[in-house]
């Protein structure tokens, strides 16, 4: 299994970026992804995810909801992070991720019992 990330860089608040995760080895059937984020000094946190089942989005960080799309190509194995809006807490690390379940209650699980497999990650930075 491998997922790597790209899309990643620096810019100022307000603008936005989609990230890409792409993966071999796997396939996204009736899987679990999602996009989780570290910032320096930080642990993981989740950030969104989507049920590939339906295709359907199935939790976002009350942080980035309104702000944040996430989507993907089941054919492709490719799955995407649109970010509007960005600010500078949204500085970090991110990194796409094979979760073992997804749903609305995502916030109340530590990252570490639900990720299956994660990518290295992209750095995102947001300054003025």
């Amino acid at each position: 299994v491998q997922l790597v990330e790209s899309g990643g860089g620096l810019v100022e608040p307000g603008e936005s970026l989609r990230l890409t995760c792409r993966a071999s080895g796997f396939s996204f059937v009736r899987r679990d992804m999602g996009w989780v984020r570290q910032a320096p000094g930080k642990e993981i946190e989740f950030v969104a995810a989507i049920d590939f089942r339906d295709g359907k989005p199935t939790w976002y960080a009350e942080s980035v909801k309104g702000r944040f799309i996430i989507s993907g190509d089941v054919n492709a194995n490719i799955l995407y992070l649109q970010m509007d809006n960005l600010k500078s807490e949204d500085t970090a690390v991110y990194s796409c991720a094979h979760l073992r379940f997804s749903h609305e209650r995502l916030h109340r699980y530590s990252p570490s019992n639900v990720i299956l497999h994660r990518g290295q990650g992209t750095q995102v930075t947001v300054s003025s």
